[in-house]
């Protein structure tokens, strides 16, 4: 095999001195490694063409169309010098190197299997220890006096709007609810560390992003109620938000199906040469649906300015992470599809702000998919339809939440730098918690969509069978008037 290899080279080398150029014709060698008459590549003279009219092109280095990548024409000008260096000596072990199509790549005597993992797991960047004391010697971001406030406040009301809204399913004022308990530092930190440019494709505990972008509390409550000035006209379910103005696309209940997505909105800007990138937020669980495997080789091969944020929580519903998957977390997986990764400590605040701030600089600079792999914990129940306490012991859960808790944690440094007291945080809960219970208040006072709702925003002209199906549904309701609610205007 290294004889044949060694006669093919030597051919090629002599055909590039021959003609000044490569080669674009194959070189098919017969038993004894000696060339046989070279076939024309197509285009050429007596191939399906007329003769002289087409001279052979340049060897094509890409079959398809694509985007101009900077990368992959360094790597094709190292391929290119190296084959025109005639000094290669052809006997050299080191030079036994097999250009396949992915890339050079090195021959070796030992068989070796790759480890399952590494000897070490890969580290989480921190900034704050579990007191709210800075470590010295970190590459944080600076944060302001401003900035800083105004983190720890959306952290704030995002932790007691989560707790009043949880508390009005119970009382059956709405239909389902889901809190982002225990990873408040994750929403409302990565959404600092993003501009309103940037496009953002949720799962359905992402309520702190939106809030940090302008959405009310009485626009939280409203598509809670499924009232008629929801956004959504009540069709979606309960924290299923969506906001065009707010660049926040509605969230989809079957998981991982965002990232994919994320991926062709990347590409977009990217063909439209936007100064912007798409966050694409998902958890643990959303790592095992095939969606995640695909979006992530679809950023990689396409370059898509897409930032993966991977709230690794430990619990998919009652499933967990060990149950999960048996790689080191989800920060390895970007390394295998060639996605730069880091693993961040999601109840740190400050490092969350900065490996997405600076994600988010790499991505648009340099076109390229970022993945964040955020370790937390899900302090609260999966949703209102579950009880943690069946499937997790009470003592752990106490212990994220008092230990642990990233709220507390970022308060201690805001208040270490003289921006914060108790006077100010008194003052800050007694009015959030109003201001959500009046939001609630407010909507229960609207009516719910009309029921021709149903079957508008499709068609500017409704087509008849959509008229049919609606004329029977109101003689249903007619007949059997105690089966619908008595809120929705018929």
């Amino acid at each position: 095999m290294a004889t044949w290899l060694r006669r093919t080279r030597a051919v090629a080398h002599y055909l590039r001195r021959s003609s000044g150029r490569p080669s674009t014709s194959r070189v098919v060698l017969d038993r004894q490694g000696a060339p046989l008459p070279a076939v024309p590549p197509l285009g050429s003279v007596g191939i399906g063409r007329a003769a002289g009219r087409i001279s052979p092109a340049p060897f094509p280095v890409f079959s398809a169309k694509r985007l101009e990548s900077t990368r992959a024409e360094k790597h094709l000008a190292s391929v290119h010098e190296a084959e025109d260096d005639d000094t290669v000596d052809d006997d050299d072990d080191d030079a036994q190197v097999l250009d396949f199509p992915g890339g050079k790549v090195a021959f070796t005597s030992r068989m070796q299997f790759i480890a399952e993992s590494a000897e070490e797991r890969v580290p989480c960047y921190r900034v704050l220890d579990d007191y709210g004391q800075q470590i010295e010697n970190d590459c944080s971001a600076q944060v302001n006096e401003e900035l800083a406030v105004k983190m720890y406040t959306d952290m704030v009301t995002l932790q007691i709007m989560d707790a009043v809204f949880f508390e009005a399913q119970r009382q059956g004022r709405i239909s389902f609810y889901l809190t982002s308990m225990g990873e408040e530092a994750i929403n409302i930190a990565s959404a600092a560390a993003l501009t309103d440019d940037d496009v953002v494709m949720p799962q359905y505990r992402e309520q702190g992003v939106l809030l940090w972008r302008g959405f009310t509390l009485q626009e939280f409550a409203n598509q809670c109620f499924g009232n008629k000035v929801d956004y959504g006209k009540g069709r979606q379910m309960p924290i299923h938000y969506g906001s065009n103005k707010h660049n926040y696309f509605t969230v989809s209940s079957p998981i991982a199906t965002q990232i994919p997505q994320a991926v062709g909105a990347a590409y977009s800007l990217k063909m439209d040469k936007r100064s912007a990138c798409v966050a694409a937020y998902f958890g643990d669980g959303s790592t095992s649906e095939g969606d995640f495997h695909a979006g992530l080789n679809f950023a990689a091969v396409m370059e898509a300015p897409v930032i993966f944020i991977c709230r690794n929580n430990g619990w998919a519903i009652s499933t967990h992470t060990r149950e999960q998957f048996r790689s080191d977390g989800i920060v390895v997986r970007g390394q295998a599809y060639g996605i730069r990764s880091i693993r961040v400590d999601g109840n740190d605040a400050l490092a969350v702000y900065s490996a997405v701030r600076e994600a988010r600089e790499m991505a648009i600079k340099d076109q390229m998919p970022i993945l964040v792999e955020a370790l937390t914990y899900r302090v609260g129940h999966h949703s209102t339809s579950d009880d943690s306490t069946k499937y997790r012991p009470m003592d752990e859960i106490e212990y994220w939440k008092m230990s642990r808790n990233p709220v507390n944690r970022f308060r201690k440094w805001v208040e270490r730098n003289m921006w914060w007291d108790d006077k100010k945080e008194v003052e800050l809960r007694n009015n959030i918690r109003k201001q959500v219970l009046q939001a609630i208040q407010t909507a229960e006072t609207y009516e719910k969509p009309p029921l021709s709702d149903l079957f508008r925003d499709v068609y500017d002209t409704l087509p008849s069978n959509l008229h049919e199906q609606e004329s029977q549904l109101r003689e249903t309701i007619e007949r059997h008037p105690k089966d619908y609610p008595l809120d929705v205007p018929v």
